[in-house]
């Protein structure tokens, strides 16, 4: 038996042969199927994408922190040691009303050290962050020894001092004597009362 397309009725569906029905069911959920794709899943799809890429990308952030969380005693700690740390060096910068005393104590080195001081020129103040910078120009002279014995008594003084451009010229062959050029660098820190 030949059926055609044509010849069948969708009124009278429930008469159709067998494998036609079958086909007619199977073209239905295909076509069902391919609507639900397009017009729900496919959408779904590009979200659950979105979604598991934000996963990984959360799980990152938790490992993370998990890994900060777990170590916080030891950050706390660490911060407490810094701001003792910090404290103390700031306490070796002097204030304003000790930058004087500062200067007395370095020419005052120079000369417990047997040096004969040429020029002792403290600058002006350059301001860096908190702090500012007080260059010394210093011109001395003495013997080689005498000015490792200074350089010594500079680092053992309470204030930071730093020295730069160090320059040493012998003064004559015969003399021992030398000549050195240094710029002496402290440091004042900007305390509140100065600010």
């Amino acid at each position: 038996m030949e059926l055609s397309l044509s010849e069948l009725d969708f009124n009278e569906s429930g008469e159709w042969p067998f494998i036609v029905k079958l086909l007619a069911i199977i073209l239905l959920c295909l076509a069902i199927w391919g609507g639900g794709y397009y017009f729900i899943i496919k959408d779904k799809q590009a979200e659950l994408l979105g979604l598991e890429q934000k996963e990984v990308q959360l799980k990152n952030e938790f490992e993370a922190k998990t890994a900060k969380a777990i170590n916080l005693e030891a950050y706390k700690k660490q911060m407490v040691e810094m701001k003792t740390t910090f404290a103390s060096m700031l306490k070796q910068l002097p204030r304003k009303s000790e930058v004087a005393d500062l200067l007395i104590d370095i020419s005052r080195t120079g000369l417990i050290n047997g040096l004969e001081f040429e020029l002792f020129k403290p600058g002006g103040e350059r301001p860096v962050d908190f702090y500012a910078e007080l260059p010394i120009a210093m011109k001395v002279t003495g013997t080689y020894h005498q000015f490792g014995e200074f350089v010594s008594g500079i680092a053992a003084l309470p204030r930071i001092v730093t020295l730069h451009n160090l320059t040493m010229l012998p003064l004559g062959k015969d003399s021992g004597k030398m000549s050195l050029s240094i710029t002496a660098k402290t440091y004042r820190y900007f305390d509140q009362e100065s600010e």
